[in-house]
């Protein structure tokens, strides 16, 4: 198995900001390595094309045109408020302590 160079793991570990003992060079040399030839794989899978994407649901969505619509008056707005003073609806206290 081959090993990346000991410039390109140090490269990485700045790259990701960590300081790697020697040991800990030699380990990643190879494990990199691993890594890459992994991800290569999927290099050699080809294209998808429409007739591999299966999906057990089809999801037919239709979209609302954009259109303007009129404005509620405050009654109607207000018919399903369950607390307000004055023309403003109370809402409970959300706070993070």
């Amino acid at each position: 198995m081959e090993k990346l160079s000991r410039e390109e793991v140090l490269h990485v570990a700045n790259l990701a900001r960590i300081h790697l003992e020697e040991d800990e060079i030699e380990k990643f040399r190879v494990q990199l390595k691993q890594l890459i030839d992994e991800i290569d794989k999927i290099k050699d899978i080809k294209d998808y094309d429409d007739e591999l994407m299966i999906s057990p649901v089809e999801y037919n969505c239709e979209l609302r045109s954009d259109e303007e619509g009129k404005m509620l008056d405050y009654k109607t707005a207000m018919k399903n408020v369950p607390h307000s003073t004055g023309n403003f609806v109370e809402v409970p206290v959300m706070l993070n302590e």
